[in-house]
C-alpha cells in the first residue's frame, strides 16, 4: 500500500526512567531483586501495587547497576499485539544484540498468535548471557490474548531470563502455579510501604528536620504510601507549624488531590499554572512541544527548571529532553483543564507537531481528541496501509471507528475500511464498501492511488466470490499500481482465469514490489500463486520450488499460515514422491483451506488434498472432493479449479461433471461464439435469448453445440475451456 511513514518505535519507552535526584534508596528491596534476578528458578518478578506505591522509582534505581536488564514503558497503544510485541523485542535487543535482525520478522500481525515469535525469542535467550525485561506499567496494556502471549513466553524461557512486571493490578497469567513451581517473586504494596526509618530520610530530603513523632504520624496517616509521604514532605517543609499540619494531612487520594490543587497549584505563578494546564494534554514533553502547544519560546528552560525543582516531573530517559509528569499530578492537572475551552486549540496544535515530526500516532490521537475529524483523516490515511501491512490492524480499526461518520466521505479512510473487510473474508460488506467508494470517488478530486486501490478491492471482492470472469475484466483495465499486494491481487485473477502468460509479468513485478518494502502478506502469497500457475502447465519441479518459497517466507516472518500457505501445501502434496509427505502436506492444506477466505484458494486445496489421498486409498479423500464440488458450485465462475476438481473427481470416479478435453473437437459457429460470450455472466438461457433476439429454444441448442465441441458438460466448465483456447 502508498509508502506512508509507518508506526515507529518509541525510544523513550524502551529507557528507564531517571530516579529522582532526591531519592531515598531502598537496599533491603533492591537485594529482594537483585537475589530473584540470579535465582535460575525464577521465572518472573511482579512488583504489584496500587498507584504512588514507589514500583517505577524502586526498579528503575535498581535497574540502574545492572548491564543485564532491559526496559518497556507499556502504555495503552500496546494493547495492539503487533505494537506490543515490536517494542518487546527492540527493548531486549538492548541485552540481546542481533534479536531484531533473528525475530523482528516474526512480530505477529492482528489476529495472529504471537506463538512463533515466542519460540524464536526463547531460542535466542537460551544462547545468551543473563537477560531480564522490565514492563513498567503492564496494567494499561488490558489485553487477554497478550497476557496469553506472554504466559506462554514464561513457560518457555530459559532459566537465564527473568521477566519483572510492574504494574497497579495483577496480570491475568496462572499466578498461583507459577507461586507453587517457586517460580515467582513478588513484591507487594505492603513491601513497598516506607517505614518510619526509611520514610524519616525521604522526608528530610524534602527540607527540614521531622521529629520522630511528625514520622510516625505521617507513615501511619499515609500507610507508607511513597507518593504521600513526598508530597506531605514537600508540604511539610513550608509548614509554619510543622505539628498541625501533619494532625491535618491525610494519604487518601481525595486529599491529595486536593492537597495537590491546593498546595502545588497555587503555590505556582499565574503563568507556570497556566503552562501546567496547557500541557496536561500531552502523556510526554520536549521543549519545542511545549512551545508549539503553548505559543511560547523557552519550553526546554521552563521544562528543566520545573523537573529540577519538582519530583513530581519524571525524566524519561538519560538525555534530559523527555518528561512526563507524575501520574497523580496528570490526572490532577487534565481534570482542572478539562473545563478550559482551549482544550480543542491545544489537541489541534500538539497534532500538527507530531505530524510535522514524524509521530503519525500521537498526531491522530491528538486531532481526534480535538475533534479535528477531517485533519485526523488526513493523518490516519497518510500512514495506516503501512501499518495494516504491519498486521495492525486492531490499531486502524480502532482509528476507522473513531472517525465515525467522516469515513465515509474520506475517500481514501473509505478505501482502508473496504480493504480491512476485504482481508478479514467479509466479502459482502467489502462489496458493500465498494459500491460506496464508487459513487464517493466520482464526487472526489482525482486521486490516482485511491483508484489504484478501489480498483484493486473489486478484483479480490470477485476472486473471493469465485467470479474469475469479473475479476480478469477488472484486473485487465485496472490502472497500474505500486504496492505488493494489490499487484498480487491482480495477478491472481489471471492465474484462477488459467491466463498464465498475463500473470506471469504480473506476479514478478509483486514479488520484486513485496522484496523493496518488505511486504510480508505479499512475499508468502506471490510465490503461491507463481507454483499454481507453474503445476498448471505441467511445470513440476519449478511448482514445487514456488509453493517451497511460499512456507519459507511464512516461517521467516512468523506469520500465521493462511490461504496461500493452503495453496501451496496442495501443490507440494500432488509433486511429492514421498507418501507420507504427501499425506501430511495434503492434510495441512485442508486444515488451512478451512480457515481461508475465498472461495477459490479453499476449493483448490481441497481437491488438491482429495486427488492426492484417493491415490493413496485413504478413506476421507471423497469427502474432501464433496467439500470443493460444494464450494465450486457456489462460484460464478470457478476457473481453472472448476476445471481441476472435474479432473480429480473424474479419474477417481467420483461422478460430477465430466472434465475438459484437450483442446477444441470442433470449430464454434458465429452464432455460437455469440451464446459463449454471455455464458461468464449470471444472465439465465432466456435473458440471454432476450439479448440476441432469438427464442430460448435456440440459445438452447447453442448451448448444447458449445458443450460438446468443447469437451465439456456444463456452463462453468465450457467458459473456462473457452478460456483456455481463447475463445474469451
Amino acid at each position: 500500500m502508498e509508502a506512508g511513514e509507518a508506526f515507529t518505535l518509541v525510544a523513550t519507552k524502551m529507557t528507564a526512567p531517571t530516579p529522582p535526584s532526591r531519592f531515598a534508596a531502598r537496599p533491603e528491596l533492591e537485594a529482594r531483586l537483585d537475589q530473584a534476578a540470579s535465582d535460575d528458578g525464577v521465572r518472573v518478578v511482579l512488583v504489584s501495587a496500587p498507584a504512588g506505591s514507589g514500583k517505577s522509582t524502586l526498579v528503575a534505581a535498581w535497574q540502574q547497576h545492572r548491564s543485564d536488564c532491559a526496559w518497556l514503558q507499556a502504555d495503552k497503544a500496546d494493547g495492539d499485539p503487533a505494537r506490543f510485541w515490536g517494542h518487546v523485542v527492540a527493548a531486549l535487543e538492548a541485552v540481546v544484540p542481533g534479536l531484531e535482525d533473528a525475530a523482528g520478522a516474526a512480530i505477529p500481525g492482528s489476529g495472529a498468535d504471537a506463538t512463533a515469535l515466542i519460540e524464536r525469542l526463547t531460542n535466542e535467550l537460551a544462547n545468551t548471557s543473563p537477560a531480564l525485561l522490565v514492563i513498567d506499567d503492564y496494567h494499561l496494556i488490558a489485553n487477554p490474548v497478550i497476557d496469553e502471549a506472554v504466559e506462554y513466553l514464561i513457560e518457555l524461557s530459559p532459566s537465564t531470563f527473568t521477566l519483572v512486571l510492574c504494574t497497579r493490578l495483577d496480570p491475568s497469567v496462572r499466578l498461583g502455579r507459577l507461586r507453587v513451581r517457586g517460580q515467582l517473586a513478588e513484591i507487594r504494596a505492603a513491601d513497598l510501604r516506607f517505614a518510619p526509618g526509611d520514610a524519616s530520610v525521604l522526608l528530610a530530603q524534602r527540607g527540614g528536620a521531622p521529629s520522630s513523632q511528625q514520622v510516625d504520624a505521617l507513615c501511619e496517616r499515609t500507610e507508607g504510601w511513597a507518593a504521600g509521604l513526598v508530597l506531605a514532605g514537600m508540604s511539610l517543609a513550608a509548614a509554619a507549624d510543622g505539628d498541625a499540619f501533619v494532625a491535618s494531612f491525610q494519604g487518601d487520594d481525595r486529599l491529595v488531590v486536593e492537597y495537590l490543587t491546593d498546595e502545588f497549584l497555587s503555590g505556582v505563578t499565574d503563568d507556570d499554572r497556566l503552562r501546567l494546564l496547557q500541557t496536561s494534554v500531552l502523556d510526554r514533553m520536549c521543549g519545542p512541544l511545549i512551545d508549539a502547544v503553548c505559543e511560547t519560546t523557552d519550553g526546554t528552560g521552563w521544562l528543566e527548571e520545573l523537573a529540577t525543582r519538582n519530583q513530581l516531573v519524571v525524566g524519561l530517559g538519560r538525555s534530559s529532553e523527555w518528561y512526563r509528569y507524575h501520574h497523580l499530578l496528570h490526572d490532577v492537572l487534565r481534570m482542572k483543564a478539562s473545563a478550559s475551552t482551549q482544550l480543542d486549540d491545544l489537541h489541534r496544535r500538539a497534532g500538527a507537531w507530531h505530524r510535522d515530526h514524524g509521530d503519525l500516532d500521537r498526531a491522530a490521537e491528538h486531532l481526534l481528541e480535538a475533534g479535528d475529524l477531517d485533519a485526523a483523516a488526513d493523518v490516519i490515511a497518510a500512514h495506516s496501509m503501512d501499518l495494516l501491512n504491519l498486521g495492525q490492524v486492531e490499531t486502524v480499526s480502532g482509528y476507522l471507528e473513531r472517525l465515525g461518520t467522516t469515513v465515509s466521505t474520506h475517500l481514501r479512510c473509505a478505501v482502508l475500511l473496504g480493504w480491512i473487510h476485504a482481508v478479514q473474508g467479509n466479502v459482502d460488506e467489502a462489496d458493500r464498501s465498494l459500491q460506496h467508494l464508487r459513487r464517493l470517488e466520482a464526487t472526489s478530486p482525482a486521486d490516482a492511488f485511491a483508484s489504484g486501490l478501489i480498483a484493486g478491492l473489486a478484483v479480490l471482492i470477485h476472486v473471493n466470490r469465485g467470479d474469475v470472469d469479473s475479476a480478469i475484466a477488472d484486473a485487465a483495465v485496472a490502472p497500474e499500481v505500486t504496492d505488493a499486494t494489490q499487484t498480487l491481487v491482480l495477478g491472481q485473477a489471471f492465474v484462477w482465469g488459467g491466463r498464465f502468460d498475463d500473470a506471469e509479468p504480473i506476479l514478478t513485478r509483486a514479488g520484486r514490489l513485496a522484496a523493496e518494502h518488505s511486504d510480508q502478506f505479499a512475499l508468502a502469497g506471490t510465490p503461491s500463486m507463481a507454483a499454481v500457475a507453474a503445476l498448471e502447465s505441467g511445470e513440476t519441479e519449478a511448482a514445487r520450488r514456488s509453493a517451497r518459497k511460499t512456507i519459507a517466507a511464512t516461517a521467516h516472518h512468523g506469520a500465521p499460515e493462511g490461504g496461500h500457505s493452503a495453496v501451496a501445501r496442495s501443490v507440494l502434496a500432488r509433486t511429492s514422491a514421498d507418501p507420507d509427505d504427501a499425506r501430511t502436506q495434503a492434510r495441512r492444506g485442508v486444515e488451512l483451506a478451512r480457515g481461508a477466505a475465498g472461495r477459490l484458494t479453499a476449493a483448490y486445496a481441497l481437491a488438491g488434498a482429495a486427488d492426492v489421498l484417493c491415490a493413496l486409498d485413504e478413506a476421507d479423500g471423497p469427502a474432501l472432493a464433496r467439500e470443493a464440488r460444494s464450494l465450486v458450485d457456489q462460484c460464478a465462475d470457478p476457473g481453472i479449479v472448476g476445471r481441476y476438481l472435474a479432473r480429480v473427481e473424474a479419474r477417481h470416479q467420483l461422478g460430477g461433471p465430466a472434465p475438459k478435453a484437450d483442446g477444441l473437437v470442433a470449430d464454434l459457429t458465429e452464432r455460437e461464439v455469440a451464446v459463449l460470450r454471455y455464458l461468464p455472466s449470471p444472465m439465465s438461457q432466456r435473458e440471454i435469448a432476450n439479448e440476441l433476439y432469438v427464442s430460448l429454444n435456440t440459445v438452447k441448442t447453442h448451448c448444447k453445440a458449445i458443450y460438446r465441441k468443447l469437451g465439456v458438460g456444463d456452463r462453468k466448465a465450457a467458459v473456462q475451456a473457452a478460456r483456455d483456447v481463447d475463445l474469451l
